[in-house]
């Protein structure tokens, strides 16, 4: 059986350590050298982008392994632990696992690898890479990629997404706004500056798509901007401090790639985003605007509100609220809908037989579903999602591989709910004494 690259990925398994380790000539590639190694390399790389826990990934290891060391010297092989270095994998848009990526004259357009998983595959696709990459050499058509910088600076990044902040714009663009600011203070001489700024821009440019604007990436000249060097005790460039509404600023100390400031500041900006909304599924759009915009989306059904009133219902659904605030990093979606208004999804998801509330965590992109067994408590559900979190946790396809038919209801008015009303019997002319005694 050939698995092709995009049909087949991983779901939750249980997770494992590293698959590599020094003494291979796979190369661990992390977002601390991930740029120097492969950005700013002249080599051709083939880097898989993994999960310890993942099936697959384990079962390619050693064929992985094999076309590193046949390669080794001609072709560089790495591995990411996606998992763990999630910007990384984020910024190359993987979706699954494992994702293989070729890297060749153009860094900044890596070409995903559609082969077999086999060492012979990897090894026929990374040598035609490499003859393709050295005719392009021999044609003159080498992309313009002398260095990784230079790239970057010319399609990596825009410079205009680097705010420009002055003595007279700092105060009331970066102290007290509600979002988050990382701030580069610079000197126009500094060597160390110079080698940042297309780092920086390139940065700039993914923050701010990835935070729609949340954390921006601003700069000052330090040398003519004495007033806020001297407010912040700048001795060094480049220094980079973070402001937060109401927070002293701190020292960014992390790397200085491209990655590594992007993924310090998806941490900030996922720490200062609000919790997800909890919605009731009050019509199809409701459902699947959540599901698919989300890697997994959180389903509650609780008991119909005859069964619970109105604080019943609601000390159900601050539950929830706290999970997601708890779990808001995960960028999860979250819905609620009572028992019984969407039978046909209780149905697709197994649940109703052994009673509410229950609890399903849906993957849409692949209809698998895993489902609450302990309690629908605090602790009950954050044991559900801490396991789901780290990729264990046993999980089921959706029934008919597509989400059923959700009704439109009216949402919750927030009330506790009455009996529906029965319809007066009027026995006014109805003579009891004309009834046969024994039917009564």
């Amino acid at each position: 059986l050939l698995f092709v690259l995009g049909t087949v990925s991983c779901t939750l398994f249980l997770a494992v350590n590293s698959l590599y380790s020094a003494s291979d000539d796979v190369i661990e590639l992390t977002p601390t050298n991930f740029n120097r190694e492969v950005i700013q390399s002249e080599n051709l790389w083939l880097v898989e982008f993994y999960a310890p826990w993942c099936g697959h990934c384990q079962r390619l290891t050693p064929e992985w392994k094999k076309a590193a060391t046949a390669l080794k010297g001609v072709v560089k092989v790495g591995a990411v632990d996606a998992d763990k270095h999630q910007s990384l994998g984020g910024q190359y848009g993987v979706r699954g696992f494992p994702t293989i990526k070729i890297f060749g004259a153009n860094k900044n357009k890596a070409e995903d690898y559609q082969g077999g998983r086999t060492s012979d595959a990897i090894v026929d696709a990374a040598l035609s890479a490499l003859r393709s990459l050295v005719k392009d050499r021999l044609s003159g058509r080498s992309g313009g990629y002398s260095s990784g910088k230079q790239s970057r600076e010319s399609g990596g990044g825009d410079k205009r997404d680097v705010i420009e902040l002055t003595d007279d714009s700092f105060d009331k663009n970066v102290i007290n706004s509600d979002d988050v600011w990382m701030v580069e203070f610079y000197a126009p001489w500094c060597g160390h500056c110079k080698n940042l700024e297309p780092e920086w821009a390139a940065a700039a440019t993914e923050v701010k798509e990835q935070t729609k604007g949340k954390v921006k990436l601003a700069a000052v000249d330090a040398t003519v901007n004495q007033m806020l060097a001297g407010r912040y005790e700048i001795r060094g460039f480049p220094t980079i401090k973070i402001f937060q509404k109401g927070e002293d600023p701190i020292d960014y100390d992390g790397g200085r790639t491209r990655s590594d400031i992007v993924s310090r500041a998806l941490d900030l900006f996922s720490d200062n985003a609000p919790p997800p909304e909890l919605l009731e599924i009050i019509s199809e759009d409701v459902l699947k605007n959540t599901c698919d915009a989300h890697q997994l989306c959180i389903i509650s059904v609780l008991p119909h509100i005859l069964d619970t009133g109105a604080s019943g219902r609601n000390s159900y659904l601050d539950v929830m609220l706290k999970m997601a605030e708890k779990y808001k990093k995960k960028m999860w979606g979250w819905l609620w809908t009572e028992a019984g208004a969407q039978s046909d999804l209780e149905s697709s998801l197994g649940i109703g037989g052994f009673g509410y509330p229950a609890m399903a965590a849906i993957n849409a992109r692949k209809m698998k579903f895993a489902l609450l067994k302990g309690s629908f408590s605090e602790q009950g559900i954050n044991e559900f999602l801490r396991e789901l979190s780290v990729g264990r946790g046993s999980t089921a396809p959706v029934a008919g591989g597509a989400f059923p038919k959700i009704h439109s209801v009216e949402p919750w008015d927030g009330k506790d709910g009455e009996l529906p009303v029965e319809d007066d019997i009027d026995l006014s002319d109805v003579d009891l004494d004309d009834w046969d005694k024994d039917e009564l």
